[in-house]
């Protein structure tokens, strides 16, 4: 039996104000910590063609990301997207886009978030599972993306 996921409610507070931010484009971001605890929202640049439609999470921040984690940082527990005008639940495309590697997938919608987990022969869009989380109180800070140069 799975146990329940942690967020840090300051990592979640700031996922749910990024998305409501840009409520034309799905946000996107990276999940840290480690073990059922997210501790971190790292927020990424959305780099999809099609950004309002879809998400795809900038791979330089993906690698470098997982390169802190390798010296000491928070692991890579998995990500964030939202859909800005769907519902918190995993969409086909994101069961076409999904690896089954147990990661956690934390959708947000309309002030909305739950979090599911990326498996093989999942009973939602054949793909994910769905995952309880408690929400904790914590210190830690979220990153905002950085601005692109002008």
């Amino acid at each position: 039996m799975a146990m329940d996921v942690t967020i840090s409610s300051s990592a979640l507070s700031a996922i749910l104000a990024d998305a409501a931010g840009s409520p034309m484009v799905e946000v996107c971001g990276l999940l840290l910590g480690d073990g059922q605890a997210i501790r971190l929202a790292r927020a990424c640049r959305n780099v999809a063609a099609d950004p309002a439609r879809r998400f795809e999470v900038d791979p330089a921040a993906l690698l470098a990301a997982h390169r802190l984690a390798r010296s000491g940082g928070e692991r890579v527990l998995g990500h964030y997207h939202s859909h800005p005008s769907g519902r918190a639940v995993p969409s086909p495309r994101d069961a076409a886009d999904g690896v089954p590697d147990g990661s956690l997938w934390l959708i947000v919608a309309d002030g909305d978030a739950r979090m599911w987990r990326a498996v093989a022969e999942g009973p939602i869009e054949g793909r994910f599972a769905p995952v309880a989380f408690t929400t904790l109180p914590c210190a830690d800070s979220s990153s905002r993306p950085e601005e692109p140069d002008s």
